[in-house]
C-alpha cells in the first residue's frame, strides 16, 4: 500500500494582525483561534476571533475547514459553516476581520519517493455546505511584509542545486511557448490565478496581470514556463527588474525564494516555487527617535539668576 504524499499548506496573512505572515504547515490539521494550543494564535486582545475559531483538516488530498467561532468564518466573502478549500481561496475570520489566501502543494521530493508520480493536486470547484465562489473585491491594497532570506552565492564548486539562476541575453533567449502550467500571484488582498503560460504583466488593459503601479509600463514583464522552470523576461526596455538585487538582464529563471523587484520601486515578490509569487515589502526598523540632550552648557550667568530667584522666594516665605 502506498503512502499518502505530503502536502504543505501555506496561510498567506493578507489583512489583520498577522499581515505579511506567511505560515507553512506538514500537519494534517490546522487550528486557528486566539487560544494558546492553535497552530495559528492571533492576539489575546483580538476579541472578534474566537479562542477556537476555525479547523482546518486533510481529507485525502482535499482540505476541508470548519468554523466553530461565534462570530463565523467566511470563504471568498459567503459564510460557511464547512467548504472544501482550493488554491487562491481567501478566508475571512468573523465579518470583516483578519484575512488569508489558502495555497496547497504537495512535496515533489516525498511524492517521487512514495509513487513517483508528480501530478498536480486538483481541488474540488463545490464546497459540501454554503460557502461562496465569488472572488471579495475589497477596495484596499494590503502589503505581505516579510523579509527575504538572503540568496547563496555561487561558486564554480558547487553543487547543480546551488547553481547560479541562469541569465540569458538576447541573442540566446529561451524559447517562449504556449504550455499548460500553473501560477498564483498574490497581489495586495486578491489572487490571480493562471493554468496557461505565458503571460504578461502591465497595465495596459489587454495585458493578462494588470498591475495599478507609477513603476509598470504598459507592457513591463512576461513569465514563462520552459526547461522545467518559471521564467521572468523584461518587456519595457529599461532593465529594471531584478532577481534578488541583482539585474535580471533580458529574463532569468526564478528559483524558490527568489526575490523579484519589478522596478527599484516596486512591486516586489517572493518566488514560493511551484509557480507561487506573493508580494512582499521588506520591514525596514525604524530608528529610535533622539533621547532629549541635557543642557549642561547653560552660561554660568543664567545659571546664578535662576539660584537668586530661588534663594528671593525662599526669603519671602521666612518672612
Amino acid at each position: 500500500m502506498k503512502d499518502k504524499p505530503d502536502i504543505e499548506i501555506q496561510l498567506i496573512h493578507i489583512q489583520g494582525p498577522l499581515k505579511g505572515q506567511i505560515q507553512e504547515f506538514l500537519t494534517d490539521t490546522v487550528s486557528i483561534g486566539r487560544h494558546t494550543s492553535c497552530d495559528v494564535i492571533f492576539p489575546r486582545e483580538f476579541s472578534v476571533i474566537s479562542r477556537r475559531h476555525a479547523r482546518i483538516e486533510r481529507e485525502g488530498n482535499r482540505f476541508k475547514i470548519t468554523d466553530q467561532s461565534t462570530n463565523g468564518t467566511f470563504v471568498n466573502g459567503k459564510q460557511i459553516e464547512q467548504a472544501y478549500l482550493k488554491d487562491g481561496d481567501v478566508i475571512m475570520f468573523s465579518d470583516g476581520g483578519p484575512k488569508a489566501s489558502f495555497l496547497a502543494h504537495i512535496l515533489k521530493d516525498r511524492l517521487e519517493e512514495v509513487s513517483g508520480d508528480t501530478t498536480p493536486m486538483s481541488y474540488p470547484q463545490d464546497v459540501s455546505t454554503p460557502a461562496g465562489q465569488s472572488a471579495p473585491t475589497p477596495p484596499a491594497r494590503d502589503i505581505i511584509q516579510e523579509t527575504p532570506e538572503p540568496p547563496t552565492p555561487a561558486t564554480p564548486a558547487s553543487p547543480p542545486s546551488l547553481q547560479e539562476t541562469p541569465k540569458t541575453s538576447d541573442a540566446d533567449s529561451v524559447p517562449i511557448e504556449k504550455v499548460q502550467a500553473p501560477l498564483i500571484v498574490q497581489y495586495g488582498p486578491t489572487l490571480n490565478s493562471f493554468k496557461e503560460l505565458p503571460i504578461t504583466i502591465g497595465t495596459d488593459p489587454t495585458s493578462n496581470l494588470m498591475l495599478p503601479h507609477p513603476a509598470i509600463t504598459k507592457r513591463h514583464a512576461q513569465i514563462f514556463f520552459a526547461r522545467g522552470q518559471y521564467w521572468i523576461k523584461d518587456l519595457s526596455g529599461t532593465n529594471c527588474i531584478s532577481v534578488n538585487s541583482r539585474p535580471a538582464g533580458f529574463q532569468v529563471a526564478l528559483n524558490a525564494n527568489d526575490v523579484l523587484a519589478l522596478s527599484p520601486t516596486g512591486p516586489t515578490f517572493r518566488f514560493l516555487g511551484e509557480g507561487r509569487l506573493a508580494e512582499y515589502e521588506e520591514i525596514v526598523p525604524e530608528e529610535p527617535d533622539e533621547a532629549p540632550i541635557a543642557n549642561h552648557d547653560m552660561p554660568r550667568q543664567e545659571e546664578d539668576k535662576v539660584q537668586k530667584v530661588i534663594k528671593s522666594f525662599k526669603d519671602m516665605f521666612k518672612k
